[in-house]
């Protein structure tokens, strides 16, 4: 799982094996070690209606309704997102790119737009 930080917005992007991984357990989660600390970033299936996030003794969670979370990982769906005045999240699953990058891309899902290229 990937995680973008910019300005007052969060996305997370998902390969296909973590969206199943997802759709299975009900939550994703990922850990990095920075130094003495580790920050861990987690997607998570709440009964809440609304997406939503929160961070607390370094952990970013984002919760996503059930709803939004079986139509996201059963169908075609790329993604979903809200915005408040305060924060804009973004869940995504991650395509392949199509310029030529170094890291493993290989559980990537298809880029559409690579057809047409």
């Amino acid at each position: 799982m990937k995680i973008r930080i910019k300005n007052n917005g969060l996305r997370y992007r998902l390969t296909r094996s973590e969206v199943e991984a997802f759709a299975l357990d009900g939550v994703f989660k990922e850990k990095i070690q920075i130094g003495d600390d580790a920050l861990t970033y987690v997607l998570q299936r709440t009964v809440e209606e609304v997406l939503s996030a929160s961070f607390k003794n370094n952990i970013i969670t984002m919760l996503v309704p059930e709803k939004m979370a079986d139509e996201w990982t059963g169908t075609d769906q790329v993604g979903f997102e809200h915005k408040t005045n305060d924060l804009h999240l973004l869940v995504e699953k991650d395509f392949t790119c199509l310029d030529n990058v170094d890291e493993d891309q290989s559980d990537n899902y298809p880029n559409p737009l690579a057809a047409k290229s």
